[in-house]
């Protein structure tokens, strides 16, 4: 590993160790945080500028990569890209024995598959680590070298509710005990237990992934018939320009706006424990905020999945191909791709639903205002014009893919997939689109269409048994037949 910067070197600090250099201290029980935290005052880190390059890059490819897979973000589209462009160049993926690192536990680095640092011998380096897991960075670390791209991918808590209601129906307790997503988020607590079985997939399921700490939740006072009251949805508002519309339309509330807070005393900046801010906290949550911003390289917004993609591309100095692909685990009755849930055009019960979806997931709107805004920042300074031309070129690509490799150019129901390399696996109410490979390509083309066409799961398998080939058992050869 080579030297590290300024910045990396701060994920190795505990928080104690960062405190006493920087004259701040925060003391938390969440020791696989590592939290560097800089409050109140500027980020740690911001994402550097995307680089101008020439037509013939003179960056390197970056090939150490960390992506979070957050749930119901698009980030199954990420995934095949990943799996794609790393068995292409043979790198080596840190794998799950099964297809989680224990979900959703913390991850934890004894889950990765051939990972034996007590050996004595010289570990094998792992270029990516890209599957489902709750994100533990002290983990992680010892896995994935310091200097790794992290990345990960965020959605509109209002639109992440419709999809993760009707996907895990069946395994949120919550979700299973309400009628309909209006019904739940009418009055949330007569259905949601926190600890309950599946209920992190029914609130703040971006905060929860992302392995931030959740403080105590409020309750009723002793003898109150009401229940403790969620943030009013008119305080949380935002309009988000669909994806390729132009510039960003933010019109938001000043009180849905994050601010630090803190106190001085003895000319020292004090910033209070999370433990003891409430869920609504500004404190809090800018607190969570800032330690992300000091992790993340980017974070990708899908309702600008496609301009995501282009700035993933020039971040880690690849090819507009290595990241144009066709979209996982969409399902059917929805469009392809990722639209924003815009106030505009909707009906009254519509707005109302977003509106309370994004008040109940307090902490995952709080996420997805900051890291929208920072994409947006990131887009600026691209240039809005060299992004519109390399966004068309990417949607060019992936529609002149989609007419050469699938039948019909476009996904199918997956009651007509019949090759089961190719079918998506089904799970919750609705169907999982999947590809059909058209006939007659030839051997180079069936094999890169393949790749785009695999679903995760069955790639993941694919790179399982590329990485530890399954050992042929021999007969032993003996000097006489063996009775039988």
């Amino acid at each position: 590993m080579g030297p590290l910067s300024p910045a990396r070197t701060l994920r190795l600090w505990g928080p104690r160790s960062l405190g006493v250099a920087l004259g701040v201290f925060m003391t938390i029980d969440a020791p696989h945080l590592l939290f560097p935290i800089l409050l109140p005052g500027p980020q740690l880190r911001q994402p550097s500028a995307p680089s101008l390059r020439p037509a013939l890059p003179s960056c390197a490819p970056r090939q150490r990569l960390v992506f979070l897979k957050t749930h119901k973000s698009g980030s199954s589209s990420v995934l095949s890209l990943l799996h794609r462009y790393g068995d292409r160049h043979g790198l080596r993926f840190a794998l799950p024995a099964r297809y989680q690192f224990g979900y959703p536990r913390l991850f934890q680095a004894s889950r990765v598959k051939g990972y034996h640092p007590q050996t004595g011998g010289t570990q094998i380096p792992f270029h990516i680590l890209c599957h489902h897991m709750r994100f533990n960075l002290k983990e992680v670390l010892q896995v994935m070298p310091s200097d790794s791209f992290f990345f990960s991918i965020v959605r509109d808590p209002a639109a992440l509710a419709r999809s993760a209601f009707s996907y895990y129906k069946s395994t949120s307790s919550a979700f299973r005990k309400s009628p309909s997503l209006a019904a739940f988020l009418a009055n949330p607590r007569a259905f949601y237990r926190p600890g309950a079985r599946g209920d992190h997939y029914a609130r703040n399921l971006l905060w929860f992934d992302f392995g931030l700490p959740f403080p105590p939740e409020k309750r009723a006072k002793r003898g109150s018939l009401h229940p403790p009251r969620d943030p009013d949805p008119r305080q949380l508002q935002v309009q988000v320009l669909p994806s390729g519309a132009g510039p960003r339309a933010q019109t938001l509330n000043p009180n849905a706006l994050i601010h630090p807070v803190s106190t001085v005393a003895d000319h020292h900046s004090q910033i209070s424990s999370p433990a003891s801010f409430d869920l609504g906290s500004s404190s809090f949550i800018q607190w969570g905020l800032a330690w992300l911003d000091s992790v993340f390289d980017l974070v990708m917004v899908a309702e600008y999945f496609d301009e995501s993609l282009v700035l993933l591309a020039d971040a880690l100095c690849w090819g507009l191909d290595d990241v144009v692909g066709f979209m996982h685990n969409a399902q059917a009755g929805r469009k392809q791709g990722l639209s924003t849930v815009s106030n505009s055009g909707l009906i009254a019960e519509d707005r109302q639903l977003t509106a309370r979806a994004r008040a109940w997931n307090n902490l995952d709107w709080a996420l997805y205002v900051h890291f929208n805004r920072s994409l947006w920042a990131r887009i600026e300074k691209y240039g809005q014009r060299r992004l519109q031309t390399a966004v068309a070129e990417l949607r060019a690509r992936r529609e002149a893919l989609a007419k050469h490799c699938l039948a019909g150019g476009e996904a199918s129901d997956p009651k007509y997939i019949t090759d089961r390399r190719f079918r998506p696996f089904q799970f919750g109410s609705a169907k999982v689109l999947g590809y059909i490979l058209r006939s007659g390509l030839s051997p180079q083309d069936q094999e890169e269409c393949e790749r785009l066409a695999t679903p995760e799961l069955q790639y993941k398998d694919k790179l399982d048994a590329k990485q530890f080939p399954p050992t042929v058992s021999l007969p032993l050869k003996t000097s006489r037949p063996l009775s039988p």
